[in-house]
């Protein structure tokens, strides 16, 4: 996540604050919970129920980038697809993570981004590879079974900054998977706690809404 993003309460809030919500969580400006936080096995459980593997969920920082956390989602089987966006313009980073590798054999043949059907040139950097494509460009980073890429407009994003993202993506911690995912289903309560009430139902027989006799359509 983007630390020079976050908004941090002065710390001496933080016991009042606390004491104030009861068991509410509490967060730190928009990013991360301070308190209550899931356990692991709770959020891999909301990832898998996305379709995400946790294992490829990572986040990465950029400095004037915030995570758009609606644009978190599944990439290809159960790889990990999220964008971040520039405070200042319309700038976007797309982070991509999925399973395999890249070598130059096969480099040229996978599209920068989403990308389908242009020629891509590809470049060695390090232990990464450079690339670009109609006006695109990426950083792939080849790491132990999945291939993270970062890809940007050329136009908007420069070639070093590009790199730093890529270079900087990590697995989140528990605070930051937290902040990503949204809870599951089952763990989302009814609206202020109470269920939604039905004017049409009866208070009794098989629940069946009421019509007013002569009612049709």
């Amino acid at each position: 996540m983007l630390r020079a993003a976050r908004s941090l309460l002065p710390l001496a809030l933080l016991p009042a604050l606390l004491a104030a919500c009861g068991t509410e969580e509490v967060v730190v400006g928009d990013r991360e919970p301070v308190a209550p936080l899931p356990d692991r096995a709770e959020l891999y459980a909301r990832a898998e129920a996305l379709g995400l593997a946790p294992g490829l969920i990572h986040v990465t920082e950029s400095p004037g980038f915030t995570l758009a956390r609606q644009s978190v989602g599944v990439y290809g089987d159960d790889g990990f697809s999220a964008a971040y966006r520039s405070h200042e313009n319309s700038a976007q980073l797309l982070l991509l993570v999925d399973r395999g590798t890249m070598t130059a054999a096969d480099c040229p043949e996978e599209p920068v981004g989403r990308g389908t059907g242009e020629v891509v040139h590809c470049e060695r950097d390090g232990e990464t590879w450079y690339r670009t494509s109609a006006g695109r460009h990426e950083y792939a980073v080849p790491e132990d079974g999945h291939l993270l890429r970062i890809s940007a407009a050329e136009t908007a994003v420069d070639r070093g900054a590009l790199r730093a993202a890529a270079l900087h993506a990590h697995r989140p911690t528990d605070a930051e998977l937290a902040f990503l995912l949204p809870p599951r289903h089952r763990d989302i309560p009814p609206l202020r706690g109470v269920p939604v009430e039905r004017g049409d139902l009866p208070p009794a027989g098989d629940g069946a809404p009421r019509e007013p006799v002569g009612a049709s359509g």
